[in-house]
């Protein structure tokens, strides 16, 4: 039997958790540091592996790819949901998935980064560390955010952690979602505006939407444009919920001062995107959850995965 761990960019997997009790099995471990180029490649990679272990969303498994992979019994992911999943057409072919943690684990990591993207945007902080690099001193001026009015985009668990910390700067707090009231808005030290509203009057507008097809697309050149001026957008939730075009132009034109971003249409984000040599971005490679504390809770949570399927009572099934 074959175990395949995908992409583990950073070659630390093995490392991460004790694997002797699948070893001990007779499970082969086969471990995928890159990114697959293509279907055809995950095919080829995956064709005898009976359980698969992902992480997070990072290769996709849609019914093509499910359906040309005849020994699959075991699929599982990092967190308990994974939107890349045609979980249909693995009911279909009888596989079983399985998740680690609760649902939107690594959620603190992730607002963590949200608030790393939202200072060093408006500080300048990637642009001053390299200037300084090159023998430069003081150039720009930056912004505090004490007093600023900070937009969330969905206040769920990460949306709210984020809140959180941009009370304790002394921030003006709000936020929208399709189903977010009043009362669990106020619950949160949090005042619920209109979806245009939160546009307007944000000087921070940080996205925490799950994608959906409610969510896709929300943040387009409309909703950008009604923002000010020197307003700066984060993202660490779902490239696809933003209009990278949209946001590209507004920075080019400036009619957005700055933009944070940590998650892409496409990823790897290409060589070649535009995002990488636009003015005025902090990009970050999809890092939200990728702490060492993070990776250390999930791993082993993988091997109970497995041990537990190989015993015939699967746990933690999604």
């Amino acid at each position: 039997m074959r175990l395949s761990i995908l992409d583990d960019y950073q070659g630390v997997a093995l490392a991460m958790a004790d694997w002797s009790p699948i070893r001990g099995r007779s499970v082969e471990i086969a471990v995928e540091r890159h990114p697959f180029a293509d279907e055809d490649a995950a095919v080829r990679a995956l064709i005898d592996s009976e359980l698969v272990a992902a992480m997070r969303e990072r290769t996709p498994f849609p019914k093509s790819l499910v359906d040309r992979l005849p020994k699959l019994k075991l699929l599982i992911t990092t967190g308990m949901r994974n939107a890349s999943f045609d979980m249909s057409a693995l009911k279909d072919r009888g596989v079983t998935v399985c998740g680690t943690g609760g649902p939107g684990g690594g959620n603190e990591d992730t607002a963590e980064l949200a608030w790393g993207l939202i200072l060093g945007a408006a500080r300048r902080i990637a642009e001053d560390h390299q200037f300084m690099r090159q023998g430069g001193w003081q150039i720009r001026i930056g912004h505090r955010i004490a007093g600023k009015t900070l937009g969330i985009l969905g206040l769920g668990r990460l949306g709210s952690a984020v809140a959180r910390v941009g009370i304790a700067f002394g921030m003006n707090v709000i936020a929208w979602s399709q189903n977010l009231t009043a009362e669990r808005a106020a619950a949160h030290r949090v005042e619920r505006v209109d979806k245009d509203e939160l546009f307007r009057r944000s000087d921070i507008l940080s996205v925490h939407l799950v994608l959906s097809p409610r969510s896709r697309g929300l943040v387009g050149a409309r909703e950008i444009g009604l923002m000010k001026p020197g307003a700066i957008l984060v993202n660490t939730s779902r490239g696809p919920i933003c209009d990278t075009a949209a946001i590209i132009a507004a920075l080019k034109e400036g009619r957005l001062a700055y933009a944070g971003l940590d998650v892409y249409d496409k990823e790897p984000l290409p060589i070649g995107h535009p995002l990488r040599t636009a003015p005025n971005v902090l990009l970050t490679p999809h890092i939200g959850y990728v702490t060492e504390e993070n990776y250390r809770g999930s791993y082993p949570q993988i091997v109970e995965d497995v041990v537990a399927f190989l015993d015939g009572n699967p746990i933690r099934v999604i």
